[in-house]
């Protein structure tokens, strides 16, 4: 038998990949974490498969019903949401199935940033103002972060800030981020992206503690923070299309480039 870690996307059922869907399908037991992963990705499993809700469930638990499946001879869809690499909590399980000779594979999803990027129509990042993501989280009742791995830290890279469960810490996130940022830096609050009953709330590090608290928003949010999502901002356009730079499918105009076909 082999477990299948499969990342099911922020939500949206039509999200989730077709290898994913048809793992799914095929799987007679399928694991799901119900408080993240909406019952419509699960419902694709066979009529007759054990599904679980793992939201109430221990480690132990979720690899007892692993083990169970083994003796049956059974495969596994550990289904969870985003990409299962990101905050997956994967990596103790695959420990276990490792000490039990158990095969496994991961099969990507599209993660919560790149969901919530597109519900708002920007790129992440943008030429000579920000070309790089930081995917972060915050200490709180969960684990702590390593030494160095601080918002301050990163703040320090003017770079697109992708912040996981951290919206109870909204006023933390302002008293490290805006001596770097400054405070009119654009911050967009994204509630439950890709489910029904979404929510993206735009302000500035100044104003959105506020504006989170109104909505009465205190888990299951994403925080993009970085001067990349300002609504209207004067940028360079991108070499890539740029007809005076040389591109290896584009020669520069004007300019003849020999093939060579040993390469």
């Amino acid at each position: 038998m082999k477990v299948y870690f499969i990342g099911a996307g922020p939500g949206d059922p039509d999200l989730i990949t077709v290898k994913a869907k048809g793992l799914i399908e095929k799987c007679p037991v399928c694991l799901f974490a119900g408080s993240l992963v909406p019952e419509a990705v699960v419902a694709f499993a066979p009529k007759d498969a054990i599904v679980k809700d793992t939201a109430a469930m221990t480690l132990d638990d979720t690899h007892a019903e692993i083990l169970a499946a083994r003796d049956r001879g059974e495969d596994v869809a550990r289904v969870h949401s985003g990409d299962p690499s990101l905050y997956g909590a994967i990596a103790e399980q695959i420990r276990r199935l490792k000490k039990d000779g158990i095969e496994f594979e991961i099969i990507p999803g599209v993660p919560a940033y790149a969901a919530m990027a597109a519900t708002i129509g920007q790129e992440l990042t943008i030429p000579e103002v920000a070309q790089s993501i930081i995917l972060t989280r915050m200490s709180m009742q969960s684990t702590g972060m390593p030494e160095g791995e601080t918002l301050e830290n990163f703040g320090r890279t003017g770079a697109t800030i992708a912040i996981h469960l951290a919206v109870r810490n909204m006023r933390e996130i302002e008293r490290q981020l805006i001596p770097h940022y400054g405070e009119d830096c654009p911050v967009v609050v994204g509630y439950r992206v890709g489910w029904p009953d979404q929510m993206i709330i735009r302000g500035t590090l100044t104003d959105i503690r506020k504006k989170v608290r109104k909505e009465k928003i205190t888990r299951t949010a994403l925080i993009l923070v970085g001067p990349a999502l300002a609504a209207s901002i004067d940028f360079k356009d991108s070499a890539l299309y740029d007809p005076k730079m040389p591109h290896v499918l584009r020669p520069v105009v004007g300019v003849d480039l020999v093939e060579d076909h040993n390469t």
